[in-house]
């Protein structure tokens, strides 16, 4: 595994505007559905876990450029994107709640997609010790409150994650990509 950056962003309250998150998710799935017909599910993960191209995607579709906020608005505008097409790529997780729901999340990939139970025990393993080094082993004082996973049919994976440091008002975002896995520290 390897992590594929970190993005330091102020730390921001607030909902994303109903017309402009219906607008996200629409032209999100427009961007991924010509990456992934071009590409292939791999290099969209490539991209997902690169935060400057994490970032521009999130500006692309017209969010704040310089916000905690584009982190949970794009992953929620993803999420709600592909579970509504068939290019055999899932985001589980999200913000607050639901990103402890990843394992459970993960576990009910079998029904979707043909994966062996070695293979979801994998990645539940990488889903946990991502959050893990990030949460717990940087000890860089911001604690995460947001975890999305992507996973593909295949079992590729990506992590985009993030934590927050109330008393300096700032989010941190940490990108993970499940190539060449070899260790987590």
């Amino acid at each position: 595994m390897r992590r594929t950056g970190i993005a330091s962003l102020p730390l921001h309250p607030g909902k994303a505007p109903p017309w402009l998150f219906k607008r996200m998710k629409r032209l999100s799935s427009l961007i991924v559905k010509a990456i992934v017909l071009e590409y292939g599910r791999k290099e969209f993960l490539r991209r997902i876990s690169d935060p400057i191209w994490f970032q521009a995607m999130g500006c692309a579709l017209g969010y704040d450029w310089h916000s905690s906020g584009l982190t949970t608005v794009l992953t929620g505008a993803l999420r709600e994107a592909l579970s509504e097409e068939d290019l055999g790529i899932a985001v589980l997780g999200g913000k607050g709640r639901v990103s402890r729901k990843v394992p459970e999340e993960i576990a009910k990939l079998t029904s979707k997609y043909e994966l062996s139970q070695q293979k979801i025990e994998a990645l539940i393993r990488a889903s946990r010790l991502s959050a893990k080094v990030d949460n717990a082993v940087l000890q860089d004082g911001y604690n995460l409150y947001h975890h999305a996973f992507f996973v593909t049919e295949e079992g590729y994976w990506a992590v985009v994650q993030q934590g927050m440091n109330p008393k300096i008002r700032l989010a941190r975002r940490y990108h993970w990509l499940g190539e060449n896995v070899s260790s987590f520290i």
